[in-house]
């Protein structure tokens, strides 16, 4: 364990590791964290502080403020083996930017499945093409923030791109912890109804139509989910998931991924893992979603980190 964790991050580390250890996994696979440019951080960062509209008005205190390399050694020092570097441009111009940030980000970090973005703007098709013949491995779409339609036209070749390569796309559709003009389950339906085989991963369980993603699932089967925040306290409190919906996330067990939103969670990391836990619906379960669901969609091999190529799916890209 690293010299320079403080006594809580050990004390928390040592109780991640033994979660995992205690469902004999290798580790954890989170598909859902936040790694960007440091300015553009600290940017989001501020938005939580002054309790911005986007944040539904409540008290969000980020847990995880150090700086960019400890917080990577700190995901690694949990034993979690791949995670991601979700990031979003909120105006034109900004993807591409961002995208080569994340070339660099990945190439130095351990761990990282390169990650990219992508917003409707003349020349999306092409700037997604570069990013996936780049390396990426996975995509982020926030259409809260971003605040765009899922289904605009200019989409309408990126999503061709991804389907084709077979790159999943974790994307912030629902409606929590606050709405967005085009948050909800119709516009990513239309985006699916032309594209069929793009791998979606709707972020925090689509929270808070949690039902309507669910049916979203049941009817497409590359259509994942992510369970970033929810079941944990913080989310419970401001949009609660239905207990009767349970059985149907038991049945989407091989489609439920984890994530967490590190570091910009009000809570330590593992009562992530501690919430998903406590939904009693076994060991099986929290396997699949903590670590061999993911492991299979991006192709990990059994000692392999996130950074380096594992085996190829889809039809391009690792999958």
């Amino acid at each position: 364990m690293s010299d320079h964790l403080t006594a809580s991050a050990r004390a928390e580390t040592a109780d991640v590791r033994r979660f995992w250890e205690g469902l004999g996994l290798p580790g954890l696979v989170d598909v859902h964290t936040h790694f960007m440019p440091e300015r553009v951080l600290r940017k989001v960062w501020a938005y939580f502080d002054a309790l911005g509209p986007l944040t539904g008005g409540v008290e969000w205190p980020i847990t995880y403020r150090q700086e960019e390399s400890e917080r990577a050694e700190l995901l690694r020092e949990f034993g979690v083996r791949a995670f991601t570097a979700m990031l979003y441009p909120h105006k034109p111009g900004m993807a591409r930017w961002l995208n080569g940030w994340a070339v660099d980000f990945a190439r130095r970090t351990p761990g990282c499945l390169h990650t990219s973005t992508l917003f409707p703007e003349p020349g999306a098709e092409s700037l997604v093409r570069d990013a996936v013949e780049a390396g990426a491995r996975v995509f982020k779409a926030h259409v809260q923030v971003g605040a765009y339609d899922p289904a605009d036209a200019l989409l309408d070749g990126a999503w061709g791109v991804l389907a084709e390569a077979g790159v999943p796309v974790v994307i912030h559709c629902g409606s929590g912890p606050a709405p967005g003009t085009y948050t909800g389950p119709e516009p990513i339906a239309r985006v699916l109804a032309r594209h069929p085989r793009l791998r979606l991963i709707v972020a925090h369980l689509g929270m808070s139509e949690y039902e309507d993603f669910l049916d979203l699932a049941e009817r497409c089967t590359e259509v994942r989910l992510d369970t970033t925040m929810a079941f944990t306290d913080f989310a419970e409190r401001m949009a609660p998931f239905p207990r009767r919906a349970l059985p149907r996330l038991a049945d989407l067990g091989d489609r439920i991924l984890l994530g967490t939103d590190f570091p910009n969670i009000p809570y330590p990391y593992l009562h992530q893992l501690h919430a998903l836990e406590r939904l009693g619906l076994g060991p099986a379960w929290l396997r699949a979603v903590c670590h061999d669901n993911a492991a299979g969609l991006f192709g990990l091999r059994e000692n392999e980190s996130g950074s380096e190529r594992g085996n190829e799916s889809g039809s391009g890209a690792v999958g």
